[in-house]
């Protein structure tokens, strides 16, 4: 439900918050309709799938209207607020229009680069930006996450260019357009196909899959990534299905078209069963995870180790006195030490340059279990810090992971991932890589188990240690001298002074 109060100013639209992150929830406003506001003050705080973000607006007046409840959740591009430009009674002054925009409601409506917005399922191109309202506004939309300024121009359309471009048809949520020769062109009089982020047409246009043949799930047919994602899934599995056909019957089979909303959809709920949607964090993970296995030829190798000689090293560190160094942080040090001898596991594979790119620096993310959900926080630089340096910097992260407060920028950017799943209680795991990554070191719990040390059977304190890497970017020869040095260190780590 949309507060608003009379007046004509700037429509402010939810941000892309970067990453590929089409969605957020409104968790607290922080301006109430009629309050003046500056140039990129916050107005509201968001939940994304990664963290929490306050939205600053790029407009400077009186809020006249605000667009969601606490709570709500909105795609990329809807309406946030309205501000009325400038300030004193030229901000305040009321006009036609503040009205219809509250009667919006909290509907989701998103807009392309174009300018379009869509309410009520009706197109209409958004007014072009006026010269005072350019000069009110930064052009920022998050500060310091690289935004660029609005557009200058915005093409519009006028009701008698409308009628003469051709006759549209709205089917399903999607829009078409007569083109010249009696075919169909993508996108309607108001612009293109209405797709939730350019990078969902990217990937479209990757995969040679045409947007028009989409009905988009989203408000008004608004054509989202799991539309899209869906669409590449299933004709995977018909060409599969084809194939296979074919090799048995030799002919080819006859299939009809399917999309997420005229596939075959479960009958009446059963009693006992439970429907969880799969979005925000899980969303997110569950993206990422399939992406990985879908784009990386992966391969894991292990070995136990014994870990006895690290924890009474790590014992001996903290029994003189200063600040305790966490296991993790040793581990961190051990892979930052085995990644300078192995170089080829801190990298990434550009598919589209067919390149392997190698990083110099070490960005360590490493897994963090929260309510939320999992997330990746990632320590910059971790081969330039110290023992204690990355203890301090684990122990900052992880708080902020479990209040919520992680920024986008301490979720990315990682180039190798530590996963300790050890606390968890459990022996051993074939981790999945982070992508874009190369590789990731998984740890198991530190248990005491009969083995033979020096000669003799002991009790010793034994880890299991595994290894998922990218096969495009090293042979097994490479990963399995990576893993074998990291234990080591862990068995020896006077192996890791050796080295430094």
């Amino acid at each position: 439900m949309a507060h608003a109060s009379e007046g004509r100013g700037q429509e402010f639209r939810l941000p892309d918050l970067g990453e590929g992150l089409t969605e957020a929830e409104i968790v607290r406003w922080l301006v109430e309709v009629g309050d003046v506001v500056a140039v990129d003050q916050p107005v509201v705080e968001v939940e994304t799938a990664k963290a929490m973000v306050e939205v600053p607006c790029p407009y400077g007046g009186v809020v006249t209207a605000r667009f969601g409840e606490e709570g709500t959740e909105l795609p990329v591009g809807a309406p946030l607020v309205t501000v009325a430009l400038g300030t004193g009674e030229d901000a305040a002054a009321p006009a036609a229009g503040t009205e219809a925009a509250a009667s919006a409601g909290g509907e989701s409506r998103a807009a392309e680069s174009t300018g379009a917005a869509s309410t009520g399922g009706e197109s209409r191109i958004a007014e072009p930006v006026a010269a005072s309202a350019e000069a009110a506004g930064s052009g920022n939309v998050l500060v310091g996450y690289g935004t660029s300024e609005a557009p200058a121009r915005r093409r519009r359309v006028r009701p008698d260019r409308r009628a003469a471009t051709g006759a549209a048809a709205r089917t399903n949520g999607r829009v078409r357009v007569a083109g010249p020769a009696g075919g169909q062109a993508e996108g309607s009089v108001d612009g293109p196909v209405p797709v939730i982020s350019p990078l969902v047409r990217r990937l479209a246009r990757q995969n040679d899959l045409d947007l028009r043949e989409l009905t988009g799930s989203g408000p008004d047919g608004l054509i989202l990534r799991a539309d899209v994602e869906y669409a590449l899934r299933a004709s995977a599995a018909q060409g599969g299905r084809a194939a296979d056909h074919e090799a048995r019957t030799g002919r080819a089979p006859v299939t009809a078209p399917t999309s997420p909303a005229s596939a075959a959809t479960p009958g009446a709920p059963r009693s006992g069963t439970a429907r969880t949607p799969l979005k925000g964090v899980r969303g997110a993970v569950a993206d990422k995870l399939s992406r990985s296995r879908r784009e990386i030829p992966d391969a894991t190798c292990w070995v136990d180790a014994d870990a006895t000689g690290l924890m009474r090293a790590r014992t001996a560190m903290n029994a003189s006195g200063g600040q305790k160094i966490s296991l993790v942080a040793l581990l961190a040090r051990i892979c930052t030490a085995a990644l300078a001898r192995f170089p080829e596991l801190n990298a990434t594979v550009d598919t589209e340059a067919r390149e392997i790119v190698r990083f110099d620096d070490v960005h360590l993310g490493f897994a963090a279990q929260t309510d939320r959900g999992l997330v990746v926080p990632v320590v910059r630089d971790a081969h330039a810090r110290d023992a204690e340096g990355l203890t301090a910097e684990f122990a900052r992260l992880t708080e902020a992971a479990h209040e919520g407060r992680l920024t986008p920028g301490e979720l990315t950017g990682s180039t190798f991932t530590l996963n300790n799943y050890g606390v968890f209680g459990v022996d051993g795991s074939t981790p999945i890589i982070n992508h874009p990554e190369a590789a990731m070191l998984g740890v198991g719990r530190i248990v005491a188990k009969p083995w033979v040390h020096e000669g003799e059977l002991a009790v010793r304190q034994v880890v299991q240690l595994s290894l998922t890497f990218d096969h495009r970017v090293c042979d097994g020869g490479t990963a399995g001298g990576f893993l074998r040095y990291v234990a080591d260190c862990v068995e020896q780590p006077a192996v890791l002074l050796r080295t430094l």
